[in-house]
């Protein structure tokens, strides 16, 4: 099967389907992975997948007013990364900001948050402002003040799109939202969550993201941190 009409297959515009969620299968795993195979290959997939490494992206966080590299974080961090957009209509969007948002939890209460990194990639960076962007950190509940967060925006939609096309396989395109009456445009689009080691090493690939079990997901970040 063609790569990117496999990854078109899994476009969410709305939350609904069974869960992409990926269990472990033995314990011969990938070179540099923690976890073992997962339930469903994924390597034909156009984003990366179990074994691959973690995209090498530098993208501003307007919030923290720096610019964060996913390079930084190897060999100190695991890295739970997703794309989104704060005016998503159906839910797609907040499903995957709370998976994030519940794994930032449990990493707290459990004492390994300076061990993992949350980065949530929008490709709104028109609408995504460093104040909306505020506003929805709140409204969904990520705790900014924990150093381990990170809202990544784009200089512009142009770059965003060439970030997610080129290094995640991800096509991302606006929409015409005639049925929503307070959007001009929309962004059908993938609920894509990838968990990556500390060495850079993509350990899960969640591409129904929206659906993912929290509990597995949660459990496969510590994992990974912890193992």
């Amino acid at each position: 099967m063609d790569r990117r009409h496999y990854l078109r297959s899994l476009a969410v515009p709305a939350v609904a389907g069974s869960a992409g969620c990926l269990g472990v299968l033995g314990s011969a795993g990938a070179e540099g992975t923690v976890l073992g195979p997962p339930d469903q290959d994924l390597s034909e997939a156009s984003h990366p997948s179990y074994g691959d490494e973690l995209p090498h992206i530098a993208v501003p966080d307007p919030i923290a007013g720096e610019t964060v590299s996913t390079a930084e974080y190897e060999g100190e961090r695991a890295v739970l990364w997703t794309s989104f957009y704060t005016m998503c209509p159906d839910g797609v969007c907040p499903a995957l900001i709370f998976r994030l948002r519940r794994a930032q939890e449990v990493a707290a209460e459990k004492g390994y948050g300076d061990e993992t990194a949350f980065l949530a990639l929008t490709f709104d960076p028109e609408r995504d402002t460093a104040d909306v962007l505020g506003e929805y950190a709140d409204q969904q509940g990520v705790n900014l003040d924990a150093g381990n967060w990170h809202f990544l925006r784009p200089e512009s939609y142009e770059r965003g799109q060439e970030l997610l096309d080129e290094q995640f396989g991800l096509v991302i395109e606006k929409a015409d939202a005639d049925e929503y009456e307070a959007l001009s445009y929309r962004f059908p689009h993938y609920g894509l969550i990838l968990l990556a080691n500390k060495q850079g090493i993509v350990e899960r690939a969640y591409p129904r993201g929206p659906q993912t079990d929290i509990e597995r997901l949660v459990n496969d970040v510590e994992r990974v941190v912890t193992g």
